[in-house]
């Protein structure tokens, strides 16, 4: 088995983790804003969208499980769960992991939907654009790799691809769409 194995694992899955947090925040606005203009949309598009979010934060855990057991950089539990406390790269690693709670609180928050008033879900939901934030400054400062062509060209799609959208959500709003009604012929 190749010695960095684990190294690749963090890094990767960190990267898949960053990609699958920019397409569910891309979604959640594109069903939140009604860009997505069917008359009836289909419960799938709703479910792909929570799927997005799970993934993300199975990722995450995949992440963190590969810091944990690369021999690298060593990282304690407490590198990872309290901002600040890394010996390595602290500040880029605190954005992490604050992060990180944000995504708990974001994907926690939304199990539990139905059960809490709906302004403070959408204002721990409004929340994502932050979180989408934290990651992308912690990928650009942490990640080996954010030098790498290829990674400078996927980072500049997914953060202006969220921009775009972001300044769409925050212009337009929330604006639920209701399917439209046919006005039957009044009867003579």
């Amino acid at each position: 088995m190749n010695e960095h194995i684990y190294w690749y694992l963090a890094r990767s899955s960190g990267m898949v983790a960053w990609g699958l947090l920019t397409l569910a925040t891309l979604w959640g606005v594109f069903l939140s804003t009604g860009i997505l203009r069917e008359r009836r949309r289909p419960a799938w598009l709703l479910s792909l969208h929570r799927w997005l979010g799970g993934l993300s934060v199975i990722f995450v855990g995949i992440h963190l499980a590969g810091l944990m057991l690369d021999s690298y950089v060593e990282f304690a539990w407490v590198d990872l769960l309290i901002p600040g406390t890394s010996e390595w790269r602290p500040v880029a690693v605190a954005f992490g992991v604050v992060g990180l709670y944000l995504l708990i609180a974001v994907e926690g928050t939304s199990l539990l939907m139905k059960k809490l008033p709906k302004p403070l879900w959408k204002q721990i939901h409004m929340t994502s654009f932050a979180l989408f934030w934290l990651v992308s400054v912690h990928g650009a400062l942490a990640g080996t790799d954010a030098t790498a062509g290829w990674y400078r060209v996927a980072s500049e799609a997914m953060i202006g691809s969220v921009m775009l959208v972001a300044f769409y959500r925050f212009l337009v709003g929330h604006r639920r769409v209701t399917p439209r009604r046919s006005v039957a012929p009044a009867s003579e």
